[in-house]
């Protein structure tokens, strides 16, 4: 899925995580992406409460998943375990969702904690902000 590049569109994006889900929020006419909020991912009753709040109050056009991968791209457990969240999303907000190759949002993230850039309670929501400008860059919108 991919946003008109003459439509302004807000995006959401997930770092989905088996304790925490880390979420950003984008615009597709800035290209811009900034750090939202971490959900604790305590089971799927809350997690889709506490997500269904954020897509309630931003409204967005369109999902944005992180799906992880080896190095080597290959997948691994937490990969069909995005795929899944990822269609959970589809199916209960009826919004269209992309997956993003998000190999190395975490360490980017860290890195940016390290650097101060970025604060550390908010670090699964950081590599969100990082999968969601990866997908603006990859997207080939227009900046």
């Amino acid at each position: 899925m991919s946003v008109a590049p003459e439509r302004e569109a807000t995006l959401l994006a997930f770092d989905y995580g088996e304790k925490r889900i880390g979420v950003a929020v984008g615009n597709s006419l800035t290209k811009s992406a900034r750090p939202l909020v971490v959900v604790q991912n305590r089971n799927r009753d809350y997690r889709f409460a506490e997500l269904g709040k954020l897509i309630g109050e931003w409204k967005p056009d369109a999902l944005v998943v992180g799906l992880p991968m080896h190095p080597d791209g290959t997948p691994h457990a937490m990969t069909q375990q995005a795929k899944r969240f990822g269609n959970q999303l589809n199916g209960r907000f009826n919004l269209p969702v992309t997956w993003v190759d998000e190999r190395y949002s975490s360490v980017e993230a860290e890195a940016g904690v390290r650097s101060g850039v970025a604060r550390a309670e908010l670090l699964d929501a950081e590599a969100a902000c990082i999968i969601l400008q990866q997908y603006f860059e990859e997207s080939g919108l227009p900046r």
